[in-house]
């Protein structure tokens, strides 16, 4: 479970660096962040996807798409949506990966595991077992250490 790669299909459309991660969040990213950590799934998707359509730095769009569609999973699971949840999911976390350890203002790592963690219990529970979890706590976007007072998501993202 923890060395193997989650499967999932993603576009190649955007080519994901690092060059854009040194940027501060908008506002409006800030407000995604904080309807996800409220669990407002839907919602985030709606607020990130207008964010995401309006960049123009195709280096950063990915990352928006990874939280959007890490999110969106997370939906499905609290819908009991087994195929939703984890295809949706695991598009998301390999999205995710190009912008680890941080970007952002974000720790894509520490939402890279906690978000591979709730795929791989899904994906074991399956379509039968997932009502089980649909109430389960899930992760939430955290800081990332390094960028705490800078570029960081404030304190108003880990509240709820």
């Amino acid at each position: 479970m923890g060395d193997q790669e989650i499967p999932a299909v993603i576009s190649g459309r955007d080519s994901p660096t690092r060059d854009c991660c040194g940027r501060a969040p908008t506002p409006e990213m800030l407000f995604a962040f904080e309807q996800f950590n409220r669990g407002e799934f839907w919602e985030q998707h709606e607020t990130l996807e207008l964010v995401w359509r309006a960049e123009k730095d195709t280096t950063i769009r990915n990352l928006y798409k990874g939280i959007l569609q890490v999110g969106v999973g997370f939906y499905h699971l609290t819908r009991s949506n087994y195929n939703g949840a984890t295809k949706v999911l695991g598009r998301g976390i390999k999205y995710l990966k190009p912008y680890e350890p941080s970007c952002y203002g974000v720790d894509v790592t520490r939402l890279i595991r906690e978000a591979s963690l709730v795929w791989w219990k899904v994906r074991d529970a399956g379509p039968e077992g997932i009502g089980e979890l649909k109430d389960m706590e899930l992760p939430r976007i955290h800081p990332a250490q390094a960028q705490v007072g800078s570029h960081a998501p404030d304190s108003r993202v880990e509240s709820g």
